[in-house]
């Protein structure tokens, strides 16, 4: 598993092209997608709140690129770890979060 920062995952987005994007992997609640979310452009964000990855690891591919973000870093990781431990090859855990992402690449995101 790789970690990159929010600055990093945004760089990466951005020079990537739209096939090249990575699978943005939101494994927080709903309600605190509701509250903040990201969806840069060319990026498909599957919201899958990290108790319901077990039961639908199927809808994963496991040869595409996988970003987990979570608010803080922490669950994202866990989701990564088990991922990867179930034959996932490149997984990506985005490091602080959506908050760090609030506070280091786009204020306009909600702090909660």
């Amino acid at each position: 598993m790789q970690h990159v920062s929010p600055a990093q995952f945004n760089e990466w987005i951005e020079k990537s092209s739209e096939q090249g994007q990575p699978l943005i992997l939101d494994v927080r609640e709903t309600w605190e997608c509701q509250l903040a979310s990201i969806a840069p452009a060319g990026c498909e964000v599957q919201i899958m709140p990290m108790q319901t990855v077990p039961d639908r690891i199927q809808e994963l591919d496991k040869k595409r690129a996988i970003a987990c973000l979570c608010h803080h870093g922490g669950r994202s990781m866990q989701v990564a770890s088990f991922l990867e431990h179930h034959g996932f090859e490149n997984i990506t855990n985005v490091s602080g979060g959506i908050h760090a992402w609030s506070t280091q690449v786009d204020a306009s995101i909600p702090v909660y």
